[in-house]
């Protein structure tokens, strides 16, 4: 008994001052991210998802994922053709992930809120779920949501658990996605990954 007690207490002391070594020191704070690169995609790369996307009839594509630290940033590109009304439950929210959008080209009507009716959880087994977003709902509506009018150079964030839902679509809409995953639920994605993707057809890879 002695013995084990002595081995939780050095244990204890062990974490103890591991977590003292992880405090930020205000006078010297170091980075989070430690000797991490930094990260280029060429507007060439983008323009490649988009093409394939309309070729494909694909929706949301994963061109990054990239470790920053404290998080997970992935990097997506997705393009909607038309829509005239929402498709059935088309709500959309994500529990741990959140978004930021910046319209490319295209424009329409995108409804936000945070109260999401009739939510039924996700297939874990779905492809966004597994690599590009994580765990989240999809629901019928969004109750009191906002509806912006958006097109290309707008930005949009959505944060983790807001519901966001395309209600109309003019012709289409593409832009760049920039999700921020601190729980690192998504898997990482390299360039090399990247150029393989693309290098095949929908469902080859």
């Amino acid at each position: 008994m002695r013995k084990m007690i002595l081995a939780l207490a050095g244990t204890t002391c062990a974490i103890a001052a591991l977590v003292a070594q992880t405090k930020i020191n205000p006078t010297d704070p170091q980075p989070t991210c430690t000797m991490c690169p930094g990260y280029y995609i060429p507007v060439s790369e983008l323009e490649a998802y988009t093409r394939k996307a309309m070729t494909e009839k694909l929706t949301d594509q994963q061109v990054r994922d990239v470790e920053i630290g404290k998080a997970h940033i992935g990097i997506g590109m997705v393009y909607r053709g038309r829509l005239d009304k929402p498709a059935p439950d088309s709500v959309a929210e994500h529990d741990l992930v959140s978004e930021v959008y910046h319209v490319i080209s295209g424009s329409a009507t995108l409804v936000l809120g945070p109260d999401i009716l009739n939510r039924q959880r996700r297939p874990a087994t779905l492809r966004t779920v597994r690599e590009f977003n994580g765990p989240g709902n999809n629901g019928s509506e969004i109750r009191n949501g906002v509806a912006y009018q958006i097109k290309a150079g707008d930005v949009v964030v959505i944060p983790a658990g807001t519901g966001h839902q395309f209600t109309k679509i003019d012709d289409h809409i593409n832009y760049l996605m920039v999700r921020i995953d601190p729980d690192k639920v998504t898997p990482l994605k390299s360039e090399a990954q990247s150029k393989e993707y693309l290098s095949k057809p929908a469902g080859a890879e």
